[in-house]
């Protein structure tokens, strides 16, 4: 079979994928939009697909999800080619990569450890290897190793995890319920006192300190804010929707008339 019949060949699979994506990259005869692309430029569409795969996962919308997830591994394709443009590395050596890190996290698996164990003790076990293959990488900080790109609030998780795996943390949920309280105050103070940085960095410390409470309380914060998110969307269109039936529009509506639609939408159940 020619490169040519893969391109067209319906069920040709992750070579067929990976053949695609090498012809748009082709110096001569490719896309000029993909010629032109790095690692840098495509990052922000890796993190967009990666979101939209949560979001088909989120409203259950499963003939969705497969289309959002080959839009994500053409992501992971598109750096690999890129990488193998530059001499870096190929896609099987990232295959290969994955499958060596998941054999040596999984001994109890792939190995001679006993498989016996409860779910806790496997996350201990993984969080040993993870530390172990960090210090291989010269990476001695307790911190080392968080992602500087993560979304704000996953990176503040993985932070405070890290942190508390060597003792720095609060003991209960009652003393960061204090701390919220206490940093709560101290935006209102900046609000009113101090210039425009020191309330955004009082309103960090905020949040920062939310992330912290949601660890404790074993919720994603992501999570909790997509859900409050689609809740907020439902709500407000309810109010849409009520005020089109009486052909007016929100900006033609007033709060107190908005607030009583939202408190409907509510007990309607949205």
């Amino acid at each position: 079979m020619t490169n040519d019949d893969l391109i067209h060949t319906a069920n040709g699979g992750m070579p067929r994928l990976l053949e695609i994506m090498r012809r748009l990259r082709e110096p001569e005869t490719g896309c000029p939009w993909d010629i032109e692309q790095d690692f840098a430029s495509i990052a922000p569409y890796t993190i967009e697909e990666a979101y939209e795969v949560a979001d088909a996962i989120e409203r259950k919308a499963w003939e969705e999800l497969k289309g959002e997830l080959g839009d994500l591994l053409f992501q992971s394709v598109f750096h690999a080619q890129m990488a193998t443009d530059a001499g870096l590395f190929t896609f099987d050596e990232v295959a290969d990569t994955m499958s060596d890190k998941m054999v040596a996290r999984h001994p109890h698996v792939f190995g001679g450890e006993n498989r016996d164990k409860s779910p806790e003790q496997q996350t201990k076990d993984w969080e040993t290897i993870k530390a172990a293959e960090r210090a291989s990488k010269a990476q001695k900080g307790t911190l080392d190793g968080v992602a500087v790109g993560l979304p704000a609030l996953l990176r503040a998780m993985k932070l405070q995890k890290r942190a508390a795996r060597v003792g720095f943390d609060w003991p209960d949920t009652s003393h960061v319920l204090d701390k919220m309280i206490e940093e709560s105050q101290e935006l209102v103070e900046a609000r009113d006192t101090l210039p425009q940085d020191k309330v955004e960095e009082e309103m960090g410390d905020l949040l920062f300190v939310m992330a912290n409470l949601a660890r404790h309380l074993s919720i994603d914060p992501e999570a909790a804010l997509r859900k409050a998110n689609a809740k907020f969307v439902r709500r407000f269109e309810f109010i849409e929707r009520e005020l089109t039936k009486v052909g007016r529009t929100p900006t033609e509506s007033d709060l107190e008339e908005m607030d009583g639609l939202w408190d409907q939408s509510k007990l309607n159940g949205l």
